[in-house]
């Protein structure tokens, strides 16, 4: 009898296994390229550009993560602990830049701001100053691509930090005014340390994006790890050295994923759970604060959507048949990454419920992992081993059954969904471990001693309550999947493009007006899971509340 609890418990690990599994084919061969002797192409590389694309990187990140911080905190207190005209339309306004990608935003304020660009011309035309008088172009630099990557970056900030300002002990605040301290101190003395692992977890996100990012490095041509990657693989051809500063990278996520891991284990849990009265501002704090909470909104996602707009409709270019054919492919690859995603996510959680062990959890854990890991990386990752799999497959398959076609996963979308589900995957499964832990153990209780077994309790019970997590977990999924540009460069299949690699080809050939139309699309199909995300947030946080 033991012998069969401990082989059914085995099988219950199959699923994080599997998830692990998927991971872990683009680690190891990023892993195993340090282990490989040293190419020419790499000496070269250590020799001359790699010290740059560090500094860059490093440079990049303490930018982006101190312009991110100003917004996000400040906007944070002032939604949860002030009130003021707006602040309600202020609270879900302030998610919506993340609806818009950094390269997408990039493209349009370098259109807007660039010399010969709207802004520029006009302020030439309104001081009658000529060219030379008045040519700022500093935008595309490196602190131009801090500014437009804290931009849309600067609300995973807000998210943690207004949920922390909200629970904020209500008698250690008031303590603090009552001794006769200023609200801005009681906010830096007694708030701002409370809210300090929200913070750091948050900022831990938006260092894991910036060190992602592709798309507007790359347009604003900061050489940074990312697009070293992108130029030694396909412009040097020397995958070996492309690997390797795929590890270098790998550094990186590893010392993110340590940190945002601490600043968890440093969360507060006050014990006095009460309300605090909000601060009420009137007159010109009101109005300063109004102003505050409006700027990153206007600056991150509206302006951007407004030229974009613009763009679209002076130059005629509504979506037409090569705009459909861009959408399927986007949304075939997408959905199909959508549905394995949630499906996985959906197995490991419930083995994790059914049978919990140290295992188990070691599995799921590694298992998601992905969402932390650059789609450079991944991308880079996979096609070495994916590729030499590939290649023996088919000459198996062509040796015994006289197979005469191509290579059956290399060049094709089934190497792209892999990859999706492998760095979303940890977005589906937060979504639906969420959904399953609101299920109380008691109902599962009952219906195993009416003889439900664990396929039969998933089918009758959980399916139906975790319908809502199913479906936001598939959504969130399809719509980072759209937006995903730096995996699918590397990946796609020849001749098949999708709106986030259309975008990024017509910006670099300056087509920016034609880019317009699918870079719309793209934010305009982000809104639905930020407000939906930050609908759930909401609905979380009364929930505690209570």
């Amino acid at each position: 009898m033991l012998t069969v609890v401990r082989g059914a418990s085995r099988l219950w690990l199959l699923p994080a296994l599997i998830a692990a599994s998927i991971v872990a084919v683009p680690l190891l061969a990023v892993l195993w390229s340090l282990f490989a002797p040293d190419s020419a192409g790499w000496q070269h590389i250590a020799s001359t550009v790699l010290p740059g694309y560090v500094l860059n990187t490093v440079g990049l990140m303490l930018l982006v993560g101190v312009f991110s911080l100003l917004p996000g905190v400040g906007c944070a207190w002032l939604v949860a602990a002030c009130e003021f005209p707006g602040k309600r339309h202020f609270d879900w306004l302030l998610v919506l830049p993340l609806a818009a990608p950094a390269y997408v935003v990039a493209y349009a304020y370098t259109d807007l701001l660039d010399v010969s660009g709207p802004v520029q011309s006009g302020l030439r035309e309104l001081f009658g100053l000529g060219l030379d008088e008045l040519a700022v172009t500093g935008i595309r630099s490196l602190p131009g691509a801090a500014v437009m990557l804290a931009l849309v970056l600067y609300p995973y900030v807000y998210l943690l930090a207004r949920t922390s300002f909200a629970r904020r002990s209500h008698m250690q605040f008031n303590a603090a005014r009552v001794l006769g301290v200023s609200a801005f101190a009681a906010f830096w003395r007694v708030a701002l340390p409370a809210a300090r692992p929200a913070i750091a977890g948050g900022l831990a996100l938006v260092l894991m994006e910036t060190l992602a990012d592709f798309g507007v490095v790359d347009y604003f041509a900061v050489p940074t790890l990312s697009t070293g990657i992108f130029r030694t693989w396909l412009g040097l051809g020397d995958k070996s050295a492309a690997l390797r500063l795929a590890a270098l990278m790998l550094l990186f996520v590893a010392l993110l994923v340590t940190a945002e891991s601490l600043s968890r284990r440093g969360s507060p849990d006050p014990r006095d759970q009460s309300r605090a009265e909000p601060i009420r501002l009137e007159g010109w704090r009101a109005l300063l604060a109004w102003l505050s909470c409006a700027l990153p909104v206007t600056l991150g996602f509206l302006l951007p959507v407004f030229v974009l707009t613009l763009y679209t409709l002076d130059g005629g270019l509504l979506p037409g048949r090569g705009f459909a054919d861009l959408s399927l492919n986007s949304a075939s690859v997408s959905l199909a990454a959508a549905v394995i995603a949630t499906a996985l996510a959906l197995f490991v959680s419930y083995s994790k419920r059914r049978y919990a062990s140290r295992v188990g959890e070691l599995l799921t854990r590694f298992g998601t992992l992905g969402y932390a890991l650059p789609g450079m990386l991944l991308a880079v990752g996979l096609l070495g081993p994916i590729g030499a799999l590939d290649r023996n497959l088919t000459g198996w398959l062509r040796d015994s059954f006289g197979y005469g076609g191509g290579l059956l996963l290399s060049g094709t979308t089934v190497l792209l969904v892999y990859a999706y589900v492998c760095r979303f995957m940890t977005v589906a499964f937060n979504t639906v471990d969420a959904g399953l832990s609101g299920i109380p153990p008691a109902m599962d209780a009952a219906a195993r001693s009416l003889g439900a077994g664990p396929l039969h309790l998933l089918k009758r019970i959980h399916l139906p309550l975790l319908a809502p997590s199913l479906m936001s977990a598939a959504l969130l999924v399809f719509v980072d999947a759209m937006r995903e540009l730096p995996a699918t460069l590397l990946l796609r299949p020849f001749d098949f493009d999708t709106l986030a690699t259309r975008v990024y080809r017509l910006a670099s050939d300056e087509r920016l007006a034609e880019a317009s139309a699918p870079a719309l699309a793209i934010v305009l199909i982000g809104l639905v899971p930020v407000l939906l995300v930050h609908r759930i947030g909401r609905g979380m946080g009364n929930e505690r509340s209570r």
